[in-house]
């Protein structure tokens, strides 16, 4: 019984994965620009190479090139053939690395909200305390040129000279 309960979260949690997925529009322009790459370079390879005997073969080798599965079955053997190949492996890779990212930004991107809250929630907390230090440190700016200030009156009445302060305090710190 509990691996029903298992296998009914895994399908609720891929279809939510599969609504994160096509929500983004990035998905579909990769989907399409590799639609049109196999489809274009799948006719170049049919026009330029003599082993690929039909569009549909161009194409299919393309498909096969560029999805890094190589059955092999229609392989390009002139020059620019294997060239055009070469670079539709490079492009596949491309893709992959790319669809890649986009599985691993859906992921991603349903924790995102809980990290986005309590970022915006220790931001706030750092606020807080850079105000409180602010406030402590004027005050106590204001607390030193008072006591400089009795001290002067107090010198003034003794004829004693003022003690100096040995650590200044600043606004910014130092």
């Amino acid at each position: 019984m509990r691996w029903l309960v298992e296998c009914r979260n895994a399908i609720r949690w891929g279809n939510s994965l599969k609504v994160d997925l096509f929500k983004s529009r990035y998905l579909g322009y990769l989907i399409l620009l590799g639609i049109i790459t196999s489809l274009s370079v799948g006719l170049l390879l049919f026009l330029i190479d003599p082993n690929i005997k039909s569009p549909m073969d161009g194409v299919w080798s393309a498909w096969v090139t560029m999805t890094h599965v190589g059955f092999g079955d229609a392989v390009p053997v002139s020059f620019f053939g294997r060239l055009l190949s070469a670079g539709l492996i490079l492009v596949g890779l491309v893709f992959f690395s790319l669809l890649t990212a986009l599985v691993s930004v859906a992921l991603l991107g349903k924790n995102m909200g809980a990290l986005g809250g309590s970022m915006r929630r220790i931001e706030r907390e750092a606020d807080d305390i850079q105000t409180e230090e602010d406030r402590i440190l004027s005050e106590l700016i204001r607390l030193r040129e008072r006591m400089e200030a009795l001290e002067k009156q107090l010198s003034l009445l003794t004829g004693q000279e003022p003690v100096k302060p040995t650590t200044p305090v600043s606004k910014n710190g130092n």
